[in-house]
């Protein structure tokens, strides 16, 4: 089963951090995300969707004052931890990432999806893709 992050999650990382939400409705929003569903099925059947919608949400809804993404990848980070996996990627390519992901370089979830997915690994204990 997938975990999802819950609000009091991104008030912990945003406060630890200094950051100011200018708007909860949109951070609510972001986090409701991943779990959408069409039809009675996942809009975001895979881990890595889930995730992508997650930075998407975040990295270009500017939910915060500031921080927004910093944020987005922390919670990221974050969600991929509480479902047993970690990033294995550079502080470079995390950078390049998140900022392709903001400046709109990678539009879709799918493509953002496809990267995460490079740098995701699982720890062996879990069989979700």
């Amino acid at each position: 089963m997938i975990e999802y992050l819950a609000l009091d999650d991104v008030l912990a990382l945003t406060a630890r951090a200094g950051f100011t939400i200018a708007d909860y409705g949109l951070v609510e929003s972001a986090l409701a995300r991943p779990q959408a569903s069409v039809f009675g099925e996942d809009a975001y059947p895979t881990i890595h969707q889930k995730a992508a919608a997650l930075l998407q949400s975040l990295a270009t809804n500017h939910a915060l004052a500031d921080g927004n993404k910093r944020t987005a990848w922390a919670a990221t980070r974050l969600f991929y931890g509480l479902n047993r996996y970690c990033i294995a990627a550079s502080q470079d390519e995390r950078f390049e990432l998140i900022i392709a992901v903001a400046t709109r370089e990678l539009d879709t979830v799918n493509t953002i999806a496809a990267k995460l997915a490079r740098i995701a690994v699982s720890d062996g204990t879990t069989d979700r893709t």
